[in-house]
């Protein structure tokens, strides 16, 4: 017994610190009951339900208590990207002691009550942001001790009331975007909460001029509110903010020029201005950023030449200045000092001269556009050192050589995006022998040739690129016939040979073109590193662009083959302006994406397939001059059709020309009766009337027969005689 009793003391012991253990973990009954409220009116996924069953509700998933004096209470609420569904109850606001409350990423709706935490005096996190909130805030204010409110990808409208931030001393981080806030941006917000440093309203439709009195947030690290209405010019006293690290106001409406003192914010690493309507010439001394890492001021009508002092931004990493009114020669500037640049993007403006070797040594840039100039010679030979490039556009330009080109860039391993329409003007099309020895290019999934005039045939040098999905060589010379391996290249999706001298039939194999049998886009570009324009459209994304085959305007010939019905990822298809003949395939129906379809300017004949009307997605159609014949079917998309669709087929028929339909074996009823007289009209004949009838017919006969022999008789004299005269 006497063994025992350390053993009791012990056990007794345990006892009472798990009970000690138990009630200091215990919550409050108070914030226990006010979150079984809350608990009861959401919703949780079935999958992975949410699991508030214990007694101990400190113990709950995404619960934190904190003990106070030996009571503890709740202080963290924290469930993003549960599933989540349901509307914030008024009962969350006993929680008083709450500082913490993240219900990011979930489903939950309605109105924010902004008064169920006007007494939560503790909180310093409110994160609701990416829900479905909505409707207008309500005219309460945040919690005194709120350093972040994050709201942003919601559903909130009205503007938003400055009153709001009068207790919000200690807002650092104020977070409204992607809603549709409308109005002002609040103008007291730095007065009421001078300690902010991050302000986010991009992604509404807040209008009129930034306020002035933004220079009282003399904390301000990122100021945020691209994507809306706004005007003006843009704030004087945004200048003076020296903490400042991100400036991103694009798409907007602001204009007027970028002030010099901008060269003060020596801080900052982002400044985006893009898609306004800033002019202007570039500050002399923009230079003085050196902590400049993105420049976006493409979109605007800024003018005049890139000042030297640009080269001394030294950590730029992206340089966007696209769309302008640039101008001067390129080749002048000095590109060597920016050796972490990455995306350069000089494209549609008036730059002149030759491509500037010192772009060569930017041994990091992936992304090169100076497509949309006035430039003049040929790619430098430097390039091929650009093992990182993926992605070059110099479209528009007045270059020469295609072949050195070619020969140059396919030392670029990375290159999965060569722009060079329009360039290299009246030259032959490189074929097998030039590039015999092609390794190159085995990462490559856009080449555009087009409107280059080139001269040439088709070269198979092209069908050896396995990741090549786009291929643009419309608008140049290039004649004999479009080749059978273009069927076996993996991976194409668009082919443009528009307006060329291409003859010959469209081989049937091209109906086997993989990528628009099957989706493969997983292999695709998951984004661009630059935009690019493809059919007057500007895309960022590879898997965007419409999957398309075009032949217009070219001499093709036979029948359109009916393997092109396989293609059911096709969504547009031009065979305009040739040579076809014989029927529109059925099979063309099984094209189940289509949306444009021209067969215009052919010689095809016999009617159009009925099938065709359960090509919903199909928007554009197009037959006019052609040989067709026959009613235009109705329903579906045709119902949508102008007769414009249809012109130049005189033997189309339908409600559209007001052109009525004959059937096309229209039987002679006259000649019915001649040859099968119908007995029964005879019947009613008296006979003495009939037998008269008879005779007097015979008679008459008889009469008509002598004399046409008697008139053959003379005929054939005469003829004879003149027969011998003439011998």
């Amino acid at each position: 017994m006497r063994r025992a009793q350390p053993m009791l003391t012990l056990s007794f012991l345990l006892v009472i610190l798990s009970s000690l253990y138990v009630n200091i973990l215990s919550c409050n009954e108070v914030d226990r009951d006010s979150l079984i409220s809350f608990y009861r009116q959401i919703y949780s996924p079935p999958t992975a339900p949410l699991n508030w069953s214990s007694t101990d509700c400190c113990q709950w998933e995404g619960i934190g208590c904190t003990s106070f004096n030996g009571v503890t209470r709740v202080t963290q609420l924290s469930l993003p990207g549960r599933g989540l569904a349901g509307s914030i109850t008024p009962s969350l606001g006993n929680l008083s002691l709450l500082s913490y409350l993240n219900l990011s990423h979930n489903q939950f709706f309605g109105p924010l009550p902004l008064r169920t935490f006007h007494n939560l005096n503790h909180l310093e996190i409110l994160d609701l942001s990416s829900n479905r909130f909505s409707g207008l805030l309500q005219p309460d204010s945040f919690p005194v001790y709120v350093r972040t409110v994050d709201l942003s990808s919601n559903r909130f409208n009205g503007s938003i009331d400055p009153s709001r931030f009068h207790r919000a001393m200690n807002l650092i981080s104020f977070n409204v975007s992607n809603n549709s806030f409308t109005g002002p941006i609040p103008s007291s917000i730095c007065r009421s909460s001078p300690l902010l440093e991050v302000l986010d309203f991009s992604i509404n439709e807040f209008g009129g001029h930034i306020f002035h009195g933004i220079g009282e947030c003399s904390n301000l690290r990122v100021f945020r509110a691209g994507f809306n209405s706004l005007t003006g010019w843009l704030p004087y006293d945004l200048y003076g903010v020296k903490t400042l690290k991100e400036i991103s106001l694009p798409n907007n409406h602001f204009s007027g020029p970028i002030n010099s003192r901008i060269v003060l914010l020596s801080n900052l690493n982002i400044l985006e201005l893009h898609v306004n309507e800033l002019s202007g010439e570039l500050p002399l001394d923009i230079g003085l950023l050196s902590s400049l890492e993105q420049l976006q001021l493409h979109t605007n009508s800024l003018n005049g030449t890139l000042p030297p002092s640009l080269n001394d931004c030294s950590n730029l990493t992206t340089l966007l200045l696209r769309n302008n009114h640039f101008g001067g020669e390129i080749s002048s500037l000095d590109f060597s000092k920016l050796q972490r640049l990455q995306a350069i993007d000089l494209g549609n403006n008036s730059f002149t001269g030759f491509i500037p070797s010192s772009l060569c040594l930017c041994r990091s840039l992936t992304a090169v556009r100076l497509a949309y100039n006035q430039l003049v010679g040929e790619v430098p030979p430097c390039m091929a050192s650009l093992r990182s490039l993926s992605h070059l556009s110099l479209s528009d330009n007045y270059l020469s050589n295609v072949l050195g080109a070619l020969k140059i860039l396919m030392h670029c391993d990375d290159l999965a995006v060569l722009f060079t329409s329009r360039c290299f003007h009246d030259e032959m099309m490189p074929d097998d022998n030039d590039l015999k020895h092609l390794t190159g290019f085995q990462n490559l999934q856009i080449l555009t040739l087009g409107g280059c005039r080139l001269k040439g045939e088709i070269p198979t040098w092209i069908g050896r690129l396995r990741k090549l999905k786009v291929l643009n060589l419309s608008y140049n010379q290039i004649s004999g016939p479009i080749p059978t391996w273009l069927g076996a290249m993996p991976s194409l999706f668009v082919v443009n040979f528009t307006q060329n001298f291409l003859a010959g039939d469209l081989p049937r194999e091209i109906g086997l073109l993989p990528a628009l049998i099957a989706d493969n886009s997983s292999s695709d570009l998951s984004s661009l590193a630059l935009p690019f324009l493809f059919d007057s459209n500007q895309y960022n994304r590879l898997f965007n662009l419409p999957r398309g085959l075009k032949v217009g305007n070219n001499n093709l010939s036979g029948n359109i083959p009916v393997e092109i019905g396989r293609l059911k990822l096709l969504q547009v298809l031009d065979l305009s302006n040739n040579n076809f003949n014989g029927i529109i395939p059925d099979e063309l129906s099984s094209l189940v994406k289509l949306e444009k379809l021209d067969m215009s300017g052919n010689h095809l004949s016999g009617r159009i397939p009925e099938s065709l009307v359960r090509l919903t997605f199909l928007s554009s159609f197009n037959v006019t001059n052609n040989d067709l014949e026959g009613e235009i079917p109705k329903g579906g998309q045709f119902d949508t059709f102008s007769a414009i669709s249809f012109q130049g087929n005189p033997k189309l028929c339908g409600n559209l020309l007001q052109r009525s339909c004959i059937a096309t074996e229209q039987v002679d009823t006259t000649h019915d009766e001649d040859d099968e007289p119908d007995e029964s009209k005879w019947d009613t004949i008296p006979f003495g009337l009939g037998y008269f009838v008879g005779f007097f017919a015979v008679s008459i006969t008889m009469v008509f027969h002598c004399s046409w022999r008697r008139e053959k008789v003379n005929y054939s004299y005469h003829t004879n005689n003149l027969e011998t005269r003439s011998v």
